[in-house]
């Protein structure tokens, strides 16, 4: 009688395995986070329990970020934090600031971005141009609750952004 040990052994093995599929799609390719906050309201809610799929392939510069992309970055100035947002200007575009009435260009390796609802949002708009280096990858399907499960939209605010 061997005991259980060869098949603890077996189990064990295969959880160390999944774990690291797990970790590495995770990491590499897409994962699914919980929207939080209403500054991305009515595209992502956060009150419906709104979770969203994020692909991280955007990061790759085969695939790249594109202007109206919905985002997930770290926080310029909460570093823990993870933000979710509208991409509106990449690198080298001019853009219309409207509450402070001027226009900004977008330096090298930086983007700016804004909440669709821009009455709660923090954004680019309160903190500037964000580094490219922060961004975590793009929204690109809602995956919870059912009755909301699609793509997310690509959009842009009109008039705003001059491109390169």
């Amino acid at each position: 009688m061997a005991g259980p040990w060869p098949l603890l052994r077996s189990f064990l093995r295969n959880c160390v395995a999944g774990t690291l599929v797990v970790v590495t799609v995770n990491d590499r390719y897409a994962s699914v986070i919980t929207v939080r906050g209403t500054s991305m309201n009515p595209t992502l809610e956060s009150q419906q329990g709104d979770r969203a799929l994020v692909s991280r392939l955007c990061l790759d510069a085969r695939y790249g970020l594109s202007r109206g992309d919905v985002v997930v970055f770290r926080s310029p100035t909460e570093h823990r934090s993870l933000l979710v947002k509208r991409l509106i200007a990449l690198p080298g575009d001019w853009i219309q600031v409207p509450a402070a009435q001027e226009i900004r260009q977008i330096p090298v390796g930086h983007c700016w971005v804004e909440g669709d609802n821009p009455d709660v949002s923090w954004d680019s708009r309160s903190y500037g141009p964000i580094p490219l280096g922060l961004m975590q990858g793009r929204v690109t399907h809602i995956v919870w609750p059912p009755n909301r499960i699609g793509p997310v939209e690509r959009k842009m605010p009109e008039g705003r952004v001059m491109q390169r």
